[in-house]
Formats: structure tokens, sequence, C-alpha cells
């Protein structure tokens, strides 16, 4: 299969750029659903020894990706504790 579009890329050198930003979007996409399964509050794996990951996290854990104009260590404590 690899030897076929080996040849389809010399035959067509055009297309060279197609697969390097398909392969790009393919690698950033994975990457970032990696991401949500290992940093994200709301996903559990081990429900044995931390059933609610989400009341572990402190005021100042950023746990978003990208956050405009905010501070996480100006935050103080507004919740009770559980």
């Amino acid at each position: 299969m690899f030897a076929a579009v080996g040849r389809q890329l010399k035959n067509h050198p055009a297309l060279i750029p197609l697969f390097i930003f398909i392969g790009g979007g393919c690698t950033m996409s994975l990457s970032y659903l990696a991401r949500l399964a290992i940093r994200n509050p709301d996903v559990c794996w081990d429900k044995k020894n931390n059933p609610e990951p989400w009341n572990k996290l402190g005021p100042n854990d950023q746990y978003k990706f990208y956050t405009v104009n905010m501070d996480y260590s100006k935050l103080k404590k507004d919740r009770p504790d559980f």
C-alpha cells in the first residue's frame, strides 16, 4: 500500500502538501484527545481510589486548555468542602 502511495506521489508531486497537512491535523487531533483523556478533571480512570476527581481540584488549578485574561494564582476558594 505504501509503495502505491509513493508511486502516486512521484507522479503527482502536488499531493505532497495534502499528505503533510492531513497528517499534521490527525496528529494534533489525536494529541488533543490524549490530553483530554489524561488531564481533564471530568475523566475518571480509577473509580475505586478516586471516584470524584473534580472535588480534589483546588481554586488555583488550571484545567482549561486556553483562557483569556485569567490569572489562576489569584483565585480564592469560593466553594464548600465535601
